[in-house]
């Protein structure tokens, strides 16, 4: 009988604690412990980024993480300056100038706009006589060769680029082309418009300053009739639209501010004709920034064209010589162009807007060569020279204005 209580006792206490265990356990999953609230040092380590070495971690977050809120990106804003001028063609009065007991020194034609050229954080100029070397033999109109030392003036004026297609390019050969290129290597001048196979030619040339990055493209519209050698088409960039909005393409996914520079135009004409004009249009169509003419040796003004996108272009039809032995006032006055390029960036689409341009005319004076700015060339033999000043700025906006 005992033992028949001893085993009712048992499975009554078996069973109870199964009934425990069913009632309980339920509740026991259901638990949720309360977090405590995160910190703001917490939040800063939650969120941390993952490391670069780990590239699965980094795409994962990238892909669960929520849309920013562009409200909280704080905008930046940042500008530079361009400078640019236009024609530097060694005539042989000049180098015979700039000859020395030991070799050529044209860094006093500089001397007195060097000023200018360096307060701008990049400054360009048309390299338009080859700076083939003495070694090869100087030469002057009609087939120009330069000495080297004439790029090392324009290395210490300031100048960090040079464009080298123009009508001049092929006038002393291959040969010529080579020194030049290696010249302006050595001295780490950036260079475009000639180049010495396709795949350099194919690389935009990129200049970044201050956070604002420029590319530079050249062309120009012939060669005085000398034809470039057979399967070397990249020694001279010519103008060829479809070639051009190529380049252009390519370079607006590679920099901020496109700059093309184009030698076009007629010569000692002071207005642009319809050919250029025509061709600045489409190119503002191609989204082009900036546009420096060069070519007709005088001033030609300068304005904004609008493509057919919105797109606002800043068009200067010929900066005209900046350093040569041509003879007559109009030839002998060129100028510094500045442009200062503002860059928005609000974490999504940087915007870009070039703004106060402002143009300082130069004067070459005769004998010495050196490029004085025109509101000062009265001091050096220049007769009327405010007068000329004046009339020189009427005829560089008369475009604009219109």
């Amino acid at each position: 009988m005992k033992k028949t209580w001893f085993w009712l006792i048992g499975l009554l206490s078996l069973a109870l604690l199964f009934l425990v265990i069913a009632l309980f356990l339920p509740v026991r999953e259901n638990v949720r412990v309360k977090q405590p609230p995160l910190d703001e040092k917490t939040m800063k380590t939650v969120a941390a980024p993952a490391k670069k070495s780990d590239p699965a971690q980094s795409s994962n977050r990238a892909e669960s993480a929520a849309p920013a809120n562009s409200a909280s990106i704080p905008v930046r804003k940042t500008s530079a300056t361009l400078a640019a001028v236009g024609d530097v063609l060694i005539h042989d009065r000049v180098y015979n100038a700039a000859r020395t007991k030991t070799g050529y020194d044209f860094k006093p034609m500089f001397r007195t706009v060097k000023p200018i050229i360096k307060s701008a954080d990049i400054a360009v100029a048309n390299s338009e006589s080859i700076i083939g070397g003495s070694q090869i033999g100087l030469s002057t109109y009609p087939s120009f060769n330069s000495p080297y030392e004439v790029a090392d003036a324009m290395k210490d004026a300031g100048f960090d680029v040079v464009t080298m297609a123009n009508n001049h390019t092929l006038d002393r050969g291959v040969v010529a082309i080579e020194n030049a290129i290696h010249y302006w290597d050595k001295i780490g001048m950036v260079h475009t418009g000639s180049f010495l196979s396709k795949k350099d030619r194919d690389t935009i040339r990129i200049v970044s300053r201050n956070g604002v990055t420029f590319s530079f493209l050249a062309y120009t519209y012939g060669t005085n009739g000398i034809p470039t050698p057979k399967n070397q088409d990249y020694l001279v960039n010519r103008i060829d639209l479809p070639l051009i909005q190529k380049d252009v393409q390519q370079a607006r996914r590679l920099s901020d501010v496109v700059v093309v520079c184009l030698h076009f135009g007629t010569e000692y004409q002071r207005e642009p004709n319809a050919e250029q004009k025509a061709l600045v249009r489409k190119l503002a169509d191609a989204g082009v920034d900036v546009i420096l003419g060069s070519h007709p040796h005088v001033l030609q003004p300068y304005e904004w064209v609008t493509g057919k996108t919105g797109h606002r272009t800043f068009v200067i039809y010929s900066l005209g010589n900046f350093l040569s032995g041509q003879k007559g006032l109009y030839n002998q006055i060129g100028g510094i162009l500045l442009l200062k390029i503002i860059k928005t960036d609000d974490g999504v689409k940087p915007k870009i807007v070039i703004e106060h341009p402002r143009f300082i005319p130069t004067w070459v004076q005769p004998k010495t060569y050196r490029v004085i700015p025109l509101t000062e060339a009265g001091r050096y033999g220049l007769g009327r020279a405010q007068a000329v000043y004046k009339e020189t700025l009427k005829h560089m906006t008369e475009e604009a204005a219109h």
